[in-house]
């Protein structure tokens, strides 16, 4: 089904709401992507609805949904006042974290969060600073407008202001990924890169860092012990049609909540 997923374009997808009024929208965030489509996926099996999800990016799928090119937009990041309209209402459908990942060579297994925003603005430099080899950190980020990146940001403080406006603070030389496929794919076949991913993309191509001496993992989320995470969030006019609303009550029934736990995120019912 991803494969059919990959195939849509921007452009289609802006007319998919008027061309096949009876197939819910989906678009967004790619990291919400990575469990909308299996509730998708079992949504279609189970009552026949076509249901299509696009990953484009937690900005682009907040304005697709405030523009109404899509019916439901998809945010891995808290949602601005400014980005949204009267009617437009925020659900959210899971919560995450965000893994710091090494590859899995690297000796290093813990790391402060300010380490970890160090090496982001370049201030840490090589990896015998933080306990490692002597060499140099090979720093991976998410692109501009990914809603891990912009969730990432603001928890490890990697904003600055100037003239009034919001910058990233992460350093120039940091390589870009689109993605967290991509991300994983650069961490995974270099032994000195460092990159984040949702918790729930982690797999055993790379591996996921403590933070403060705490482990990345869903109970210590849930306690609020490991501090970076955010919520996986769903945007929809609050006129959406029926089938959309419905597959959101989907995903927020038992059913739908299994799902979300099954694919290691933290259910919110």
């Amino acid at each position: 089904m991803k494969k059919v997923f990959g195939l849509l374009t921007a452009v289609g997808l802006m007319t998919a709401p008027l061309a096949h009024a009876s197939t819910v929208t989906v678009s967004g965030s790619t990291s919400v992507a990575h469990v909308m489509e299996v509730l998708a996926e079992n949504y279609q099996n189970t009552t026949n609805t076509n249901v299509e999800v696009q990953s484009t990016g937690s900005s682009a799928g907040i304005r697709a949904a405030k523009d109404g090119t899509s019916m439901i937009g998809m945010s891995s990041r808290n949602v601005k006042e400014s980005e949204l309209n009267s009617s437009t209402k925020e659900i959210v459908i899971a919560r995450d974290g965000i893994a710091a990942a090494v590859n899995k060579a690297n000796p290093v297994k813990n790391l402060t969060q300010e380490q970890i925003s160090k090496i982001y603005r370049g201030e840490i430099k090589n990896w015998k600073e933080v306990g490692g080899e002597a060499r140099p950190i090979v720093v991976v980020t998410r692109e501009n407008g990914s809603g891990t990146r912009g969730a990432f940001e603001e928890i490890m403080k990697l904003q600055r202001t100037i003239n009034g406006h919001k910058v990233t603070a992460i350093s120039p030389t940091a390589q870009v990924g689109n993605g967290n496929g991509m991300i994983k794919t650069i961490v995974a076949n270099n032994p000195y890169a460092i990159g984040y991913i949702s918790l729930g993309s982690v797999d055993d191509s790379l591996r996921a860092i403590d933070v403060n001496g705490i482990a990345a993992t869903e109970k210590n989320i849930v306690a609020g012990d490991y501090q970076i995470a955010r919520p996986f969030i769903v945007l929809m006019d609050k006129q959406a049609p029926k089938n959309a609303n419905d597959f959101i009550n989907y995903i927020l029934s038992k059913d739908g909540q299994s799902i979300v736990a099954a694919e290691g995120y933290i259910p919110v019912q």
